[in-house]
């Protein structure tokens, strides 16, 4: 399996995109690459939060995002297998 660059929390600035994998809720075996925005954390001053369908998550290594969306589809496709369009 090849490394993948994984964008550091912080080297990421406010505006800045960034592409994660998301499972859906409801179906654990289903998960996509979504584009989320990189935003002012509205619960923490001085922080920053990840903004994905509405919601912020405060931003941590915790989460595994990437800059490109290059990058983001090399891993899933190694995790999950290749796509189809």
């Amino acid at each position: 399996m090849d490394l993948y660059e994984q964008a550091q929390s912080s080297s990421l600035n406010e505006g800045d995109v960034v592409y994660l994998f998301y499972r859906n809720p409801h179906t654990q075996n289903v998960a996509t690459i979504q584009q989320a925005s990189i935003v002012a954390n509205p619960y923490e001053e001085g922080k920053l939060a990840i903004f994905l369908y509405d919601t912020y998550y405060p931003l941590s290594d915790e989460f595994v995002f990437f800059t490109s969306l290059e990058e983001a589809e090399a891993l899933y496709n190694d995790y999950f297998g290749p796509t189809y369009e």
